[in-house]
Formats: structure tokens, C-alpha cells, sequence
């Protein structure tokens, strides 16, 4: 995708899930220690029915980063998780994961949700506050994962047009 190519983002296809997988699973930013959180993943049809997923598409069509969210997912009503999201590792620092985390606020909103939760990967710490999250814990390691994850929190104004 050419930077100055429009981004264009939609709802995920049933028919979507083999290469989110795939991205999720071949993502280089889980490489070594990481990968064991990763290679068990799988979206499927029953993932994409059960929660909101949005793909970033480029001009050809083919899928170059999605976002999926969790609802109520940590939190309660009114609030949401951040599951997925990924950009193909090839079309990173192109805009890709900022159109996507605009377009999660803007469904967010759509849906009456006030607060994002995300347990990030650590090194993608830094892009979640750079779109205005705040650190407000960290998850302690757990089964697979033998490592920290920092907890974040994104609060959407419902009501007006900024984060």
C-alpha cells in the first residue's frame, strides 16, 4: 500500500479468518520467547461472529493489518478489550495500526463504549500511548506467557469527536 493510497477498513468476512491467523501467527514482533503466545491462536468463524473485528484492506483488496475487540472483554458495561491487533509486518510504520485504533475508537464509540482496556504485547507498549492510552497496570505472567504485560487504558469521549 502506497502512503498515499486511501486506507480503506471494513467488517472481517467469515472468509477472512485462515489469513488473520496466518498474520497473527507469522507476526515477526513475536519472534523467540514470543511466539508461544501466538502460535496457538485461530480466527474463525465463530471468533469473526462473535466479536467485532474490522480488516484494513489496500488497493488489490488483500488484508494488511486488523482489530478486534472484546465486549464487554475486561470491564464491565460500557467498556471493552482491545483483542487483536495486527499490521502485516511488511506494511508497518505506514498508518496502518493508527487508521486502525481510529477506526476501534469510532466503532467503539458507535457501540456506547466509554473505556478501552488493552494488555499489550510489551514492545507495542509505546504505539498504544502514542495514540493516548495510559499504562494503569500490568498482567503477571500466566501458563505460556512467562512474562509481564502492561495493562493499558483508552477512555473515548461518547459524546464528542476526541479520545
Amino acid at each position: 500500500m502506497d502512503s498515499t493510497a486511501p486506507l480503506r477498513i471494513r467488517d472481517a468476512w467469515s472468509t477472512d479468518g485462515p489469513e488473520l491467523t496466518r498474520m497473527v501467527r507469522g507476526s515477526g514482533a513475536y519472534d523467540g520467547e514470543y511466539r508461544v503466545m501466538v502460535a496457538p491462536q485461530l480466527i474463525d468463524d465463530a471468533y469473526l461472529a462473535a466479536n467485532p473485528t474490522r480488516v484494513c484492506v489496500d488497493d488489490q483488496g488483500g488484508i494488511v493489518g486488523f482489530a478486534s475487540l472484546l465486549v464487554p472483554g475486561r470491564g464491565v458495561a460500557g467498556e471493552a478489550e482491545l483483542d487483536f491487533m495486527f499490521v502485516a509486518d511488511d506494511r508497518q510504520g505506514h498508518g496502518i495500526g493508527r487508521a486502525l485504533m481510529d477506526d476501534v475508537v469510532a466503532i467503539s464509540r458507535e457501540m456506547g463504549v466509554e473505556r478501552l482496556h488493552i494488555v499489550s504485547h510489551p514492545p507495542s507498549e509505546g504505539f498504544y500511548r502514542s495514540v493516548g492510552a495510559v499504562r494503569v497496570g500490568e498482567i503477571p505472567p500466566t501458563g505460556r506467557i512467562t512474562w509481564p504485560r502492561p495493562l493499558l487504558r483508552l477512555d473515548i469521549a461518547v459524546n464528542g469527536t476526541g479520545r
